[in-house]
């Protein structure tokens, strides 16, 4: 991120870190009231996906804390920059790009159908803010520390970042003194755990396509999508044909459901397919998720010392946690992490786990069909109806995920005897082996 131009207010931590907030306090400073937008206080930002983007006097105080100024050292991918090495970029542009794009998709409804639906200030200022402040409970590495690291530490745990962002967003409004109504905050809140907890939006009785833009529960189609499939396919020089402006500007509210023109499902489709690729080129590539155990190993080895999962349940201490995190494990002088120092080295020398590659008869999980997106004929129609996809192509993939199973060796020397016991489980479950290819020779090094 660099800076477009300069504030009337000073240098913001905005343009670069380290962190400077402007010579007034939030108490004390006199702000333009929530939900206005007083362009002697508005910081312009140049996002190098979405080009120029507005931050607003309310979203500024967020960004100028040390917590959310913490995203800028969490990796969007993790460790995915040793396979991808342009895949460097962080939650804190990611962040922002939410935010541009939740106001531009409220801006859009505001400006068709803002009387009908009674699109207040309000509304627009708290949409940003959800967009804003939807990753700051993510861990180091990102998904890896929710979905691999703390389950190892903690069974049963019901840890999730959007749970984290939640507790994180309190400690920052009392922390910071930020002057937000309870009330909006909680709306922000609602929104961030949309699609983890689509209960927790039940206790909105109006307006309820609101909790829909940032993180959709209903069927996953949301401005959080719309940004990290753009930055991710460009970060990782993949292409990317799906084009979110199409959904933005179509989008439109019936029956308190956000909807989308019926000739923009491909577009829908493309969304979805460009998503389930990154998954299979990008999120699962066979050598990522082998650092990404070997890390997970390096984490739990450390955690007994660093106590990395105790600091996952106090916000106060858990914004302290991010990517540098290896370097600590790295340098630390006591001998008890040495088993974690090794392995983290094995990844510098690329001395990676051994793989036995996927088996092809995946086992598919729907993740989401053609009854869960609800279109509208055109804008002079106010009926709403779902696509059979028959109807638009038989060429549609009748799922959009899929499950890909590897067996990985720690030890070299075995992966030859780990690959013929997964062929031997291959047998007994299907019948015949369901392997692409077997495990190529030249990585079944067993010893005499």
């Amino acid at each position: 991120m660099g800076e477009y131009c300069p504030s009337p207010q000073g240098d913001s931590a905005l343009a670069a870190p380290p962190l400077t907030l402007p010579s007034s306090s939030p108490a004390t400073a006199v702000r333009p009231s929530y939900g206005s937008c007083d362009r002697s206080y508005v910081k312009q930002v140049f996002d190098n996906l979405h080009g120029s983007i507005s931050v607003d006097p309310l979203a500024l105080q967020f960004v100028d804390t040390e917590e959310f100024q913490r995203l800028r050292d969490l990796k969007q991918l993790g460790l995915t920059y040793l396979v991808y090495p342009g895949a460097v970029h962080t939650r804190f542009e990611h962040s922002l790009g939410v935010y541009s794009l939740a106001g531009k998709a409220i801006n859009n409804l505001k400006t068709y159908q803002g009387v009908e639906l009674g699109i207040d200030p309000v509304d627009m200022q708290t949409v940003k803010l959800a967009g804003l402040l939807h990753d700051i409970g993510h861990g180091p590495f990102s998904h890896l520390f929710e979905h691999e690291f703390l389950p190892r530490v903690d069974p049963g745990s019901s840890w999730s970042h959007e749970k984290m962002s939640v507790l994180l967003l309190d400690s920052i409004v009392d922390k910071h003194a930020i002057d937000i109504e309870n009330d909006y905050l909680k709306m922000v809140k609602d929104m961030i755990t949309a699609s983890s907890d689509p209960a927790s939006t039940t206790s909105a009785k109006e307006k309820h396509f609101l909790y829909d833009i940032v993180a959709n529960g209903r069927n996953g189609i949301d401005v959080d999508k719309f940004d990290y499939i753009g930055r991710d396919c460009r970060a990782c020089g993949l292409g990317c044909n799906f084009q979110y402006w199409r959904l933005m500007e179509g989008m439109r509210v019936m029956g308190d459901e956000i909807c989308y023109p019926a000739k923009d499902y491909l577009s829908i489709h493309k969304l979805f397919s460009t998503r389930a690729d990154l998954h299979r080129t990008v999120y699962t590539h066979a050598k990522v998720k082998a650092v990404e155990l070997m890390l997970v190993d390096a984490l739990v080895e450390a955690n007994d010392y660093l106590g990395i999962s105790l600091h996952a349940h106090d916000p106060e201490d858990f914004w302290k946690l991010d990517d540098t995190i290896i370097k600590t494990i790295e340098t630390a002088p006591n001998n008890e992490l040495k088993k974690a120092k090794e392995i983290i080295q094995r990844i510098r020398r690329r001395e990676l786990y051994k793989y036995s590659v996927p088996k092809d008869k995946l086992e598919h999980f729907k993740n989401i069909t053609a009854q869960d997106i609800v279109c509208s004929q055109d804008f002079g129609c106010d009926e709403k109806f779902p696509i059979i996809d028959d109807r638009v192509s038989h060429l549609l993939p009748a799922y959009n995920e899929d499950r890909i199973v590897r067996v990985y060796a720690k030890n070299p020397e075995l992966v030859d005897v780990v690959s013929e016991a997964f062929e031997n489980l291959q047998m007994r479950m299907y019948g015949e082996k369901t392997q692409v290819h077997e495990t190529p020779k030249k990585k079944k090094i067993r010893s005499n």
